[in-house]
């Protein structure tokens, strides 16, 4: 939504300017990292200030590393703000996609060029023509994901930004 994201913006920008701020980590709510974004909002005049891509830079120029940590879902612009991080963490139960294809659409932030840089273009391809979602396991042997647990994601998400 709107106000997701511009709570994203607001976030990322006091982080960046906060020198106690060592690290930024990006998590979702009621186990689920992001859903993306609702297509009812695509009809809606758009907002002022940054878009969706925007935003998604944003996160990836920050100077402090930024960590998504990945549960249930992270689906078309929520894998897209993922892609965006510096290191991902994933559940063992996530899913991870693009399915925006399904209904017609491309991927609209960023993620058709984030994603091939990340598991090369052919699994990538793949990943975005098809819709398919990919487990937390396949994602990690794509180079997706950095690192898939079974305990608590964002704990292990703050472990990783403590350490980076």
């Amino acid at each position: 939504s709107l106000t997701v994201l511009q709570a994203l913006e607001d976030g990322l920008k006091r982080a960046d300017a906060d020198p106690s701020v060592k690290a930024v980590m990006i998590c979702g709510e009621n186990g689920k990292f992001s859903a993306g974004a609702d297509i009812r909002g695509f009809s809606s005049p758009r907002r002022q200030g940054a878009g969706f891509g925007s935003i998604i830079s944003l996160i990836e120029r920050s100077e402090k590393p930024v960590v998504a940590a990945i549960e249930g879902i992270a689906l078309g612009g929520g894998l897209e703000v993922a892609l965006g991080c510096h290191y991902r963490i994933a559940h063992v139960k996530a899913q991870m996609g693009l399915p925006e294809v399904t209904i017609g659409l491309l991927p609209g932030g960023e993620g058709t060029q984030r994603l091939p840089r990340l598991i090369g273009v052919p699994a990538a391809l793949d990943m975005i023509t098809t819709g398919r979602h990919i487990p937390a396991t396949e994602a990690l042997k794509l180079g997706l994901v950095d690192e898939v647990v079974e305990e608590n994601t964002v704990e292990a998400a703050i472990h990783l930004a403590n350490k980076v």
